[in-house]
């Protein structure tokens, strides 16, 4: 097995890379909806893609902001590392050049998660928005093929944007050049033995109706 690799960058704790291979074959479920991520007792990370401009003020300033930075539009987070890669073109994609690793708290997490709702089930409890738009979406290959197993993505707007943007972000740390760094190194040349990605688990959701809302059970 490919020994792990940790970088201390994210608030200090280790943030670990493991095999994609040996993850994707032995680790992962094959098909199914999951909400793949690596977390601890205290913080999960997210994932998310900006411009320069965006990613600059946030890293600066450990928190979401500046000029360039609209808490009156939703803004999507991913605790999938590969579709976050199929999003933004392995930060290629304009406006995604700047990839951020965002660690926030289980508990903001787990808060988002009880506000989630798909676009049809707003319209069909008829209570208007909700503040996390919640979509499974098929979770990709590297190579931006689509799979079987389904990645969560949630869109986050108004008072739980405000929330996760300052109060439950306890880091966030740029990741371009390890992304850039593995897209040219591995997966241009399809080395998917070679290739390095965060190593991600399974998140349980331990809270049946919250499960049971995001159709995670039915």
């Amino acid at each position: 097995m490919a020994t792990a690799q940790q970088d201390k960058s994210l608030k200090g704790k280790d943030w670990i890379r493991e095999s994609y291979i040996e993850q994707q074959t032995g680790v992962w479920p094959k098909d199914g909806k999951h909400i793949l991520a690596q977390y601890d007792d205290e913080d999960i990370i997210v994932y998310q893609a900006y411009s320069r401009g965006i990613g600059s003020y946030a890293i600066e300033h450990q928190k979401f902001g500046g000029p360039l930075f609209s808490y009156s539009r939703m803004s999507w987070i991913k605790t999938n590392f590969l579709w976050m890669m199929y999003r933004s073109g392995w930060g290629s994609k304009e406006n995604q050049e700047m990839v951020l690793a965002v660690r926030i708290s289980r508990n903001g997490f787990d808060t988002i998660l009880s506000h989630a709702l798909t676009g049809h089930d707003e319209k069909l409890l008829g209570k208007g928005q909700s503040p996390v738009r919640l979509q499974w979406d098929p979770d990709h290959h590297p190579d931006g093929s689509a799979l079987s197993r389904r990645a969560i993505q949630l869109g986050l707007r108004n008072d739980i944007l405000a929330r996760y943007g300052d109060e439950w972000t306890t880091d966030i740390t740029d990741i371009s050049d390890f992304v850039h760094d593995q897209y040219q190194a591995n997966v241009i040349s399809r080395q998917w033995d070679k290739l390095l990605v965060p190593r991600e688990r399974v998140y349980h959701v331990t809270n049946e109706e919250i499960a049971k809302q995001i159709k995670l059970i039915d």
